[in-house]
């Protein structure tokens, strides 16, 4: 019989406390800045600010950081075909209804 042992260590409550005030800190700059006119920039910017917040929910809330490697794939290859699917949409709405 084989035994399952985990020798990672996880991080402390302190490591998630960071994390926790830095998106809190991450959802105050993105609240705070749709106030601000930054024309096409504010959508690129929260975007940036979203990519960010969760990349630190997945990999100290999700514990994807210390998992083992063959969940990062699953995960990459979700988020390849998402982006494939979301870019194929737009390119059908475009050719389906041209622009005048």
């Amino acid at each position: 019989m084989s035994e399952n042992t985990h020798t990672q260590q996880h991080p402390g409550y302190g490591l998630y406390i960071l994390v926790w005030a830095g998106l809190v800190g991450l959802t105050t700059i993105t609240v705070a800045l749709a106030g601000f006119n930054l024309a096409g920039l504010t959508v690129v910017t929260a975007l940036a600010i979203a990519i960010v917040k969760s990349l630190l929910v997945t990999n100290y809330f999700m514990h994807v950081k210390t998992d083992s490697p063959v969940f990062r794939v699953f995960i990459f290859v979700c988020i390849a075909i998402f982006i494939v699917v979301i870019v194929l949409t737009f390119f059908d709405l475009t050719y389906r209804f041209p622009l005048k």
